[in-house]
């Protein structure tokens, strides 16, 4: 048993439709779940969420206008 196996329960249920889970497919119930997330991600319905830019001082760089070389 990896690190992984301890560290996921196998009892768990799937995080889209609440299933038990399927080892296999951990930690989703069915290959369906897992490619279902895998298209969320893929089509951007999923987003991690990131910090606008900052210059060393602490400010937004301006915006840039269409065409302005960078």
């Amino acid at each position: 048993m990896n690190e992984v196996d301890r560290k996921i329960p196998s009892t768990g249920l799937c995080p889209l439709c609440g299933k038990p889970t399927d080892r296999a497919f951990r930690p989703f119930c069915s290959k369906r779940c897992a490619d279902v997330d895998l298209n969320r991600w893929l089509s951007g319905v999923y987003a991690v969420p990131v910090k606008e830019a900052e210059d060393e001082d602490g400010e937004r760089p301006p915006e840039r206008e269409a065409g302005e070389p960078s």
